[in-house]
Parts: C-alpha cells; sequence; structure tokens
C-alpha cells in the first residue's frame, strides 16, 4: 500500500480508500466486516462513510466492527464521515446549518462509538445557509476536539474556493480535502473543479472511480444489464444509468481500458483505478465494495504504475467532448500567453 498526506494535513492515509455505502444495503453486517478486516489487513487506514449511508447503519456497521476488534486495529484507521442530506422529514433535519451539523455530527459520533472523527465532510453545497456559519460551526468542531480536519464534498470549483476564502478571512480552520465524483467517465470535474483543488492545496478524494461497475467490464455494448448487478437490478439508478451513461464514448473508454488491461494481464478495474489515483490531487481513491473479493481484486491497482504511453492512450479515449468556449481549443488558446510573438 502506498501512502499520501490527507490533503493539507500532516495525516497519513492509504492511496486506496474504502467507501462504505453499500454496508447495509447491499452487503449485511458479516460480509461489512469481513470486507473491513480485509482492506484493513492489506494496509487500507482511509474508511469513508456518511449518516444517509442506509440511513445510518453503515456507521453503526462500523462502529461495532470497531468494539469486536483489538485497539491497534482500529487505532491504524482514519475515519471520515459526512452530514447534509435528510435524515427525516422535518425542515431542520438536513443542510449545512450549525443547527443540523451539530445534531448530525453528534449522531455520526454515536452510531461509530467514537469521541472524535478524524475528517469530517460537508456532503454538498446548501444554498440557503450562509458559508460563514457553515465554516465557523466546523471551526467550533475542530476546537472541541470533536473532529481533527474537514473537508467538502460535491462542490463545484467557485464552491470551494470561495468557501476556502472566507475560512481565510475569518481565521478559520480550511478544509483539508474534496470529495468529487470522478473516473475516466467523469473528466468534467477538470476544467475547474481540480484547478481549484490545487489552488488551494487540497486534496481530492475521487469517488465513482469505477463508474458504478462501467469500467470493471461487468456490462457490454447492446446487452442491457440483468441479474444481481446494480443497473440489473435497477437500470435507471443514478448517474450510472444505463440509457444515460451508455454512449459512445463511454463505449471507446470502455474498449480502451479493455485493451490496455488485456496486454499488461491485469483487470480493467485495476487500470482504471490505477489512472485515478496518480492524476494530480488525487489523495485517495475511494473503492465501493460488496463483497471481500470485490475489495480483494480492485486493492491490486496499487502495484500497478501504468507507463506514459498507456495514460496517453487512456486520456484520448476519456478526454471530454466540449464546445470551443470556454474549455475548448479557442478558450484555451485565449488564455495561453507565449513568448513566441503569439497573442497572450
Amino acid at each position: 500500500m502506498r501512502y499520501r498526506p490527507l490533503g493539507r494535513s500532516g495525516c497519513a492515509v492509504s492511496s486506496l480508500a474504502l467507501g462504505t455505502m453499500t454496508f447495509g444495503a447491499e452487503s449485511d453486517e458479516a460480509e461489512s466486516h469481513a470486507v473491513l478486516d480485509a482492506f484493513v489487513e492489506a494496509g487500507g487506514t482511509l474508511v469513508d462513510t456518511a449518516d444517509v449511508y442506509s440511513a445510518g447503519v453503515s456507521e453503526e456497521i462500523i462502529g461495532r466492527w470497531r468494539q469486536a476488534r483489538p485497539a491497534d486495529v482500529t487505532d491504524a484507521v482514519v475515519l471520515a464521515t459526512k452530514g447534509r442530506f435528510p435524515m427525516g422529514s422535518a425542515p431542520n433535519t438536513s443542510g449545512l446549518s450549525r443547527r443540523h451539523l451539530t445534531r448530525a455530527l453528534d449522531s455520526s459520533l454515536g452510531r461509530l462509538g467514537v469521541d472524535v472523527v478524524d475528517l469530517y465532510q460537508v456532503h454538498a453545497f446548501d444554498a440557503w445557509t450562509p458559508l460563514e456559519e457553515t465554516l465557523r460551526t466546523l471551526d467550533d468542531f475542530v476546537r472541541a476536539g470533536k473532529i481533527h480536519y474537514y473537508g467538502l464534498s460535491n462542490f463545484t470549483g467557485w464552491q470551494l474556493t470561495k468557501a476556502v476564502h472566507v475560512a481565510r478571512s475569518l481565521g478559520l480552520a480550511e478544509p483539508v480535502t474534496l470529495q468529487p465524483q470522478y473516473s475516466l467517465l467523469v473528466r468534467e470535474v477538470e476544467w475547474e473543479v481540480v484547478p481549484a483543488v490545487l489552488d488551494a492545496g487540497m486534496g481530492m478524494l475521487p469517488w465513482g472511480p469505477l463508474g458504478g461497475g462501467w469500467l470493471s467490464g461487468k456490462y457490454r455494448r447492446d446487452q442491457r444489464p440483468t441479474g444481481a448487478t446494480r443497473l440489473g437490478e435497477d437500470p435507471g439508478r443514478g448517474m450510472e444509468a444505463w440509457d444515460r451513461r451508455g454512449t459512445e464514448q463511454t463505449w471507446d473508454v470502455v474498449a480502451t481500458v479493455e485493451a490496455v488491461a488485456e496486454e499488461r494481464g491485469v483487470s480493467m478495474a485495476e487500470v482504471a483505478l490505477s489512472w485515478l489515483t496518480d492524476r494530480p490531487g488525487v489523495t485517495s481513491t475511494i473503492l465501493g465494495a460488496r463483497t471481500v473479493e470485490q475489495v480483494a481484486a480492485n486493492l491490486r491497482a496499487v502495484d500497478l504504475r501504468l507507463d506514459e504511453a498507456e495514460r496517453s492512450r487512456l486520456d484520448r479515449a476519456s478526454r471530454p467532448r466540449v464546445g470551443d468556449y470556454p474549455y475548448g481549443s479557442l478558450g484555451v488558446s485565449q488564455r495561453e500567453r507565449r513568448l513566441d510573438g503569439g497573442r497572450d
């Protein structure tokens, strides 16, 4: 396992993280505990969850796993959770207000069975709540010893940059990480979000690195998924829905990943994970595994380092299609500054 700083902090984490959205939903408690054991035994340290995962059950499963394992095992874990989305139907059971975040964090700490969580992330932006209120609340959590660091999740570039500058202007603790969706099928974050992360000195914890299974090779062109897969059970599920994601470019990317994997003698998942984990700004890539077999297979990506030619092939196949301006060739050239007599 490789280790990297957790964003702008001094805390070291594994370059592959374990996401636990499946715990209590697609993985029962026994399987979830086995997945945690396999991840930690392989040298994994960063475990990511959220209060809304299985309506709190994911956090409870992790809490019971911690109670059942010796301290030298659980002490190695860097524990991350999130709050923002509804945990009830009342008006103040969601958002980034001081009221909701305080209750959400206390509830998460209780379910996890800990006094402090290493990384607390706001799960998405909240247009209703002033950023000053949210950031002061997070700073208070740090000062109170309830969290060590905080991060952002699903923020756009301008939202992240504004949060960093507001925190700095008020002398508050700054966010150390951003958790965005990012993969060979979702590279639009490279237009504004990744530059904002790099400018702020933060680290990224990408989720959805296999595009909801598309990059693992489980789906085939002109064969609608069936059976015990996420899209087999629900073809219209979320951002990875069959009719939404099944574009010509997606199949081009899948074919390129498959070709590189066959040449290397590795799995498609290893190729996709290796490509992402070595992208600029990435601290740790979040694995979503339902079984021990899946997490063990994905952890093999640690040993795979793609060469420049392989990365270039993947880059070309997955480059997002964009208009001329502002992210296309005309917009990019407009922002260039050359010393060969060309226009600034």
